[in-house]
């Protein structure tokens, strides 16, 4: 009896088929379910991992994966880096990349919201350099040692003329949901006009290989857009947002998370409203800029390798990696914890089950992170 029902039970992979198993398996939304998948059997791992289903996880996510060349897992921060070339059916790299795409996929699902500007790095122009910086835009009030803190275009005659800012990300590889943008009222003009910009759209991408920007043409505006223009590869532009002509934090979500490879945001502000009563001109005038997203470093970085945008996706499995829950609208940080730590302590489980399943990886931080959470209203 026992023989006739193990002759009966057969392994729906080869009872369905290869294309119509990896379409059961890519229902599959949650990283740490494909994990789980794949520890079944060995022919269930052996299809998971043959068939990269963990990166086509990562890509469905974001398109922008596919991108990625090479996958290195740096053990030893010491050891010199290197691509070898390796055969399709090197079981051993294929073993890699699924353990690599699946904390990459765990680490897209598991969200922080934070401030991620790094610097600025310049704007197309200013009317009152160093006074009118775009360096400005990084205080969070419109006032730093009693005195005006923004960022001031040139005027234009033409209200249509449009502006950009540039900034530089605090990672190689950061997922972003939302920029908030708040125009400047000159409180020490008639009328307290507000120099906002008719509308408002962002860029994300990446330098050429080999390239950086240099100090000496930071805050140049003609050689630096020179250089931006001429070595910013765009992979990623966002749908116009009409800006509101209000003093207030104006919150600009996408329409989805967008990831950013390579780590340099563009905010182009398309149009003016406001003219200056003394010049006739039209300016553009922005107090606080915010990039709310998640960083994805230290436990991942990229190199750029050619000037199509192909990189090199870098792992640092001993990196300590903190995921923590976003927090609500309505949630302050003297709100109670229980919920928060309870949350975070299943997701602490799912990390537990993916390190033991995958054989060990990034470390879960504390949930005691709120402080990272920079002024995110």
């Amino acid at each position: 009896m026992e023989e006739q029902e193990d002759s009966s039970c057969y392994d729906f992979i080869e009872w369905v088929g290869a294309d119509m198993s990896a379409k059961i398996f890519m229902f599959l939304d949650n990283p740490t379910d494909l994990v789980r998948a794949s520890a079944v059997s060995t022919s269930w791992r052996r299809f998971v991992v043959a068939n990269g289903l963990s990166k086509q996880l990562c890509v469905r996510a974001f398109p922008e994966v596919s991108s990625i060349a090479h996958v290195i897992e740096v053990n030893d921060m010491i050891e010199p880096l290197q691509i070898r070339r390796e055969s399709s059916l090197d079981w051993s790299r294929l073993e890699r990349e699924h353990k690599v795409y699946a904390f990459l996929a765990r680490g897209f699902t598991s969200f922080m919201r934070k401030d991620c500007i790094l610097e600025a790095i310049v704007a197309s122009s200013t009317d009152n350099y160093p006074q009118e910086s775009i360096h400005h835009t990084l205080e969070p009030g419109d006032r730093v040692d009693h005195r005006a803190s923004y960022w001031s275009s040139e005027g234009d005659f033409n209200p249509e003329a449009p502006e950009m800012l540039v900034y530089k990300l605090i990672a190689n590889l950061c997922v972003i949901t939302e920029i908030h943008i708040h125009p400047f009222q000159a409180y020490f003009q008639f009328g307290f006009p507000i120099y906002s910009a008719k509308a408002v759209r962002f860029r994300l991408g990446h330098l050429k290989p080999a390239y950086e920007f240099e100090n000496d043409i930071k805050d140049e505006p003609s050689p630096a857009l020179r250089f931006i223009s001429e070595n910013v590869v765009w992979t990623y532009t966002s749908p116009s947002f009409p800006m509101a002509q209000e003093s207030r934090l104006q919150k600009f979500k996408l329409p989805e998370p967008a990831l950013c490879i390579g780590g340099i945001l563009q905010i182009e502000l398309l149009g003016r409203v406001q003219k200056q009563e003394m010049d006739e001109k039209y300016y553009i005038c922005v107090s606080h800029v915010q990039v709310v997203g998640r960083p994805l470093s230290p436990a991942f970085d990229v190199d750029i390798i050619d000037p199509s945008g192909k990189c090199t996706l870098k792992y640092y499995p001993d990196a300590e990696y903190c995921c923590s829950p976003i927090p609500s609208e309505g949630e302050t940080s003297s709100s109670p914890s229980r919920f928060r730590s309870f949350t975070a302590s299943i997701r602490g489980w799912e990390q537990m089950i993916l390190n033991t399943l995958l054989g060990g990886g990034v470390v879960v931080g504390n949930d005691d992170s709120d402080d990272e959470i920079v002024g995110i209203a």
